[in-house]
């Protein structure tokens, strides 16, 4: 098993927003999250990441075999994880094909432009229009969240976080998310994609239901959008 979330509770100042989550994430496998609005699936990207602020009171997360609940958000993207999506690209100031270049793939190393021309085609934007480009406020939202994607094209993680933002992805169609999707699972990478767009998560291997803090569901897309179409509707959270 490539990811193990193990019994897993985290606090936001009182209020405990995980309350026992347990999911786990299989290699080369896209395991979509999916959930109502405040039901912790932000809360569950962060903490898997270590972002500050976001570390659990209660349970384990374990990463190809080793415990990695208290490792730096740094030590986890040194072992093949890293989180995308939830925020555009923030290296105000230099060019796209410099920004890119971070954290690009070793194996790619004397090819980068090419990587990078690569990347920005799949995610539909022209390379010859946008390698010289800066990310500053000349990019829209959706410009961004097009080259984040791009970067984790161009990292190719053991196991990419996804956290689908309320904005600006919505502007990259299903077909083109489905085919980065598609080139990244033939790469050997996984991804954990956590959305409010049932639709996406026909793209996954199996998904998740969460609510109230807690994985309620877990099967094929199918089998979860079913549960959550049947008693979600019903339930006083939603």
């Amino acid at each position: 098993m490539l990811l193990e979330i193990k019994d897993l509770h985290v606090k936001r100042g009182n209020k405990e927003i995980l309350k026992g989550v347990n999911l786990n994430v299989k290699e080369n496998e896209i395991h979509a999250i999916i959930g109502p609005n405040g039901a912790g699936k932000s809360t569950l990207a962060y903490t898997i990441m270590g972002v500050s602020g976001y570390k659990p009171h209660k349970g384990k997360i374990i990463f190809k075999g080793e415990d990695i609940t208290n490792k730096s958000i740094t030590e986890r993207a040194r072992k093949g994880l890293t989180l995308a999506w939830q925020e555009p690209a923030r290296f105000e100031g230099i060019k796209v094909k410099d920004y890119l270049k971070i954290g690009m793939n070793k194996k790619y190393l004397g090819r980068e432009e090419e990587k990078i021309r690569e990347a920005l085609e799949l995610v539909g934007l022209n390379p010859d229009r946008y390698l010289n480009r800066y990310v500053d406020e000349s990019l829209s939202g959706g410009e961004r969240k097009r080259i984040e994607l791009a970067s984790i094209i161009c990292i190719e993680p053991d196991l990419a976080v996804l956290d689908e933002p309320d904005s600006g992805i919505d502007m990259i169609s299903m077909d083109e998310i489905g085919r980065v999707f598609k080139y990244l699972k033939d790469k050997g990478c996984s991804l954990l994609v956590i959305t409010h767009r049932e639709e996406l998560s026909n793209y996954a291997d199996r998904a998740s239901l969460i609510c109230g803090g807690e994985v309620v569901k877990t099967g094929t897309p199918e089998e979860v959008a079913d549960f959550y179409k049947r008693r979600c509707g019903k339930c006083k959270v939603v």
